[in-house]
């Protein structure tokens, strides 16, 4: 009996990595449209709740330049030093966005706490809510763009971005309506109690951020729907002769990779392990252009094939 064991990958069916740096230079220019608004509202205003507002722009700024820097390194690809490709730097910049998030967040609450103890009148409100409503426009313009492209390229550094730019959004409603009460009710403190609330949901932001990185350097396996797909292919290719085990996937990035074990009959040549491995895995490029797959195939009616059987899909 002839026992057949082999390896096949993909790389050179997998899609070519797209450049998204056009993006965060996106982020870039915005957020440094927003500073200049959002601290022109606070300097007519007096309210440290724009002033907050006005931080987080700064927070935006850095983490959209981290986004460029991780979107270069991303698409770089694979070396002698870095086998399997750069995707994972989106990983890293998702995590030094949610902590500069956590340090802005701690500013803020540190501010609205002594403009509580020492409050101050607010001057030019009418403009300085004009001012930041157009901040909020641009942001969340800009929000929705970062989106569609993270979302339509598997960019967690994008989706990121988005997020926390629609985040200041909501942010800078709320503050927009907080200076707008301290207006209406005369009680300057009202400007610090949103303030602090705006801390406190940028902090909530921040934990979202680094728990999603965290999980991406986990090698967490992917979405159920992804995983759904890929059982209903190979479900095509089973049969009496062909079944599968060990079936694990990953993403890195914008990156997919599976692995898996291909039982067939031992008496089978090389040449037609070969070929059906070749349809799989066109089979399965296909259905994901970026997925990089690798195959291992065992004989059948060995018992040492299913000695390695592992959690999978």
């Amino acid at each position: 009996m002839e026992y057949v064991t082999s390896l096949e990958t993909s790389p050179s069916r997998t899609a070519a990595p797209v450049d998204l740096t056009k993006f965060a230079w996106l982020s870039i220019a915005a957020a440094v449209a927003t500073i200049a608004l959002k601290t022109t509202a606070w300097r007519l205003t007096g309210s440290v709740g724009l002033l907050s507002d006005a931080a987080e722009s700064l927070v935006n700024l850095a983490a959209a330049v981290v986004a460029l820097i991780a979107l270069k390194v991303s698409i770089k690809p694979p070396d002698k030093d870095h086998n399997f490709g750069h995707s994972k730097a989106e990983y890293f910049s998702a995590a030094v966005e949610g902590a500069l998030i956590f340090i802005a967040a701690g500013v803020i609450m540190l501010t609205a706490v002594q403009r509580f103890l020492n409050p101050q009148p607010l001057e030019n409100v009418g403009v300085g809510l004009l001012v930041s409503v157009l901040a909020s426009v641009l942001n969340g313009s800009v929000a929705w763009v970062l989106l569609r492209a993270g979302r339509k390229h598997r960019s967690l550094t994008l989706v990121a971005d988005g997020k926390h730019l629609l985040t200041d959004v909501w942010t800078s409603v709320g503050v927009v309506v907080g200076v707008a009460l301290v207006a209406l009710t005369h009680w300057p403190r009202l400007d610090s109690l949103v303030a602090f609330g705006v801390g406190v949901n940028i902090l909530f932001t921040g934990w979202k951020l680094m728990h999603e990185s965290g999980m991406g350097l986990m090698d967490v396996s992917l979405p159920k729907e992804d995983n759904q797909r890929i059982r209903e292919i190979l479900e095509g290719f089973t049969g009496e002769q062909v079944m599968f085990h060990g079936v694990r996937t990953r993403e890195s990035g914008h990156r997919r990779f599976m692995d898996m074990h291909l039982l067939v009959p031992g008496a089978w040549t090389v040449q037609q392990s070969h070929d059906l491995v070749e349809d799989i895995t066109d089979a399965l490029v296909e259905a994901f252009p970026d997925m990089h797959v690798m195959i291992h195939a065992e004989p059948i009616e060995d018992p040492r094939s299913y000695d390695d059987y592992d959690f999978g899909i």
